[in-house]
């Protein structure tokens, strides 16, 4: 995948039954399915059982089981209520007749109310400053470890550029932060506010738990940790475009027990916050 058109090639789902849905995965350098595309497919199918005038508000999920790339991912949906205001959908995600994943979403229609919202950072360094992924690999690329090396290599619809590089071969500790902008490929322009919310949740699966690495990076890094993420949860504020860069801030209150948590905000670069989320992942150190 390397634009918008291959990943929504991926989250668009085939309709089985009424509520069965039926995906099939991409890899993002992983062996296992990636945890953002489960948790946007999930969504899309959910979408296609709620009325067209409601959106989602709110989502939460675990992650039971790593998925297999090579096998289609089924999905079934349950209408746990249909409310006068509200939809609440519960959606399992089974391959070869073992739960992978469960996600539970609650869709709302569109009403006017009150409105504050956290502010962007604007002390951060802007994405014209700021190296991409790719542009880390081009430059970078002959002294980096294997694995991030491969990583890095992988064709995605998405652009990164992390404000902060974090190198762990300077074995330092790093506060527990991590701000990345990101920027869709290809043309995004005429989205439906579904279809941006499922983009976004893919999306919201990178970077996160790199906030809960960072502060033991002294002696933690990708290579010497297994990371997986346990749970994800998003809530979603209001509507928004694709059309720029757009920032991802994350912070870690607390690692321990081989987990990290971290929650997070993703705002436009003109600071309108959309979404923010919360994620525990594991964080094992590894013996060998």
């Amino acid at each position: 995948m390397n634009t918008i058109d291959d990943l929504l090639k991926v989250l668009t789902l085939d309709k089985t039954d009424s509520h069965t849905f039926s995906g099939f995965s991409k890899t993002i350098g992983s062996p296992n399915v990636f945890g953002g595309q489960v948790l946007a497919q999930a969504l899309h199918a959910a979408y296609q059982t709620v009325p067209k005038e409601r959106v989602v508000h709110s989502l939460h999920s675990y992650f039971l089981l790593p998925g297999d790339l090579t096998i289609p991912i089924s999905y079934r949906v349950n209408e746990m209520r249909n409310g006068g205001s509200f939809s609440t959908r519960r959606v399992t995600a089974v391959q070869n007749d073992q739960t992978i994943f469960i996600l539970a979403a609650s869709f709302h229609k569109r009403e006017d109310g009150h409105e504050h919202q956290e502010s962007i950072n604007t002390d951060i360094k802007q994405p014209e400053e700021l190296m991409s992924w790719n542009e880390m690999l081009e430059q970078f690329g002959d002294f980096l470890p294997n694995k991030m090396k491969a990583f890095l290599s992988i064709e995605r619809p998405v652009d990164f550029k992390p404000v902060e590089i974090m190198n762990s071969m300077e074995q330092k500790d790093l506060p527990a932060v991590e701000d990345v902008w990101f920027k869709l490929r290809g043309n995004a322009g005429n989205l439906d506010l579904d279809v941006k919310q499922q983009i976004l949740t893919y999306i919201s699966d990178y970077n996160i738990l790199t906030a809960a690495l960072k502060p033991n990076a002294s002696k933690a890094h990708f290579g010497n940790t297994q990371m997986a993420s346990l749970d994800h949860s998003m809530w979603f504020f209001r509507d928004f475009d694709f059309d720029d860069w757009m920032l991802f801030s994350a912070k870690s209150p607390s690692t321990s027990g081989a987990r990290g948590f971290a929650t997070g905000n993703i705002f436009t670069r003109d600071g309108k916050l959309i979404a923010s989320v919360a994620q525990e992942g594991l964080m094992r150190p590894k013996t060998r």
